[in-house]
């Protein structure tokens, strides 16, 4: 790769993403609504909100790929979801057909399909049943680059990362664990497959709790090294169990699932 933009570079991931894609390609285009001034070999910075076209199309010029990671990460109220997810994202493909860039690594979330049940095994043709307005907003942006797809041949990987973090902290984590060595190993393979299209792949390690299945994207050749049944130990000793009936593990979503509507006052 010669020059792919990172968006989104100042957030958690984004600075993990920075190291283990260290020297992957030729320049490495961070940006973030945040200053970032640590920049290392091989990396450039932009400022950018993705909610000003503008600034999101100066970014997007004389790239040949795209992370996009940026925006709220989150629950929240529509209005600070609106800008980042909805806007942004939509700004990001136009630029990206505006400047022929034909590949993005698009963050997604597993919250897009947090209302099926945790019995349920999960594909890439499993429906959307979004648990908050942050997974709604991560399925119009899936929608969004179907139709970049369909209509002028962006291809896309919508990545429904699971919980992409050193190492995983809880019971449901055993499950949706992705370690970083594992997504940026993705993120390699996305931009080196000859063929990429618009392909649904569940961001997870190799974990023996797995609700997802990720054969239909077995052609990128993408096999996870990491596991959670390395951290299952820990994790079980420090999460105490909970009675069946809790409604937070009805959900793959998990407390996503259950919160109340952000909007509301109570």
């Amino acid at each position: 790769m010669k020059r792919v933009l990172l968006t989104g570079a100042a957030g958690t991931l984004g600075k993990a993403m920075r190291r283990a894609l260290s020297g992957w390609a030729d320049e490495l285009v961070l940006s973030d609504r945040v200053d970032i001034s640590d920049l290392q070999v091989g990396e450039s910075f932009q400022q950018c909100d993705l909610a000003d076209f503008d600034a999101v199309k100066r970014l997007v010029e004389g790239c040949d790929g795209i992370v996009h990671l940026g925006g709220q990460s989150i629950e929240g109220s529509f209005d600070s979801i609106l800008n980042g997810n909805l806007k942004g994202t939509y700004h990001i493909y136009e630029a990206a057909r505006q400047h022929k860039v034909k590949r993005i690594f698009f963050a997604s979330s597993n919250h897009v399909v947090g209302f099926h049940s945790r019995e349920t095994h999960l594909d890439a043709d499993s429906p959307m049943r979004p648990d908050s307005l942050y997974g709604v907003s991560k399925g119009f942006g899936e929608l969004l680059a179907r139709y970049y797809f369909d209509k002028f041949g962006v291809e896309s990987a919508l990545v429904r990362i699971g919980s992409c973090l050193p190492k995983p902290v809880d019971r449901r984590m055993l499950s949706t664990w992705l370690s970083e060595e594992d997504m940026a190993d993705l993120i390699k393979r996305v931009f080196s497959v000859n063929r990429l299209a618009c392909t649904v792949v569940y961001g997870a390690s190799n974990n023996p709790w797995s609700w997802w299945d990720n054969r239909k994207a077995n052609f990128l050749g993408w096999q996870p090294k990491d596991s959670s049944a390395e951290f299952e130990t820990e994790v079980l000793a420090n999460d105490p169990l909970l009675n069946t009936d809790h409604p937070v593990l009805l959900y793959q979503g998990g407390f996503f699932a259950t919160a109340g509507h952000f909007e509301d006052d109570d």
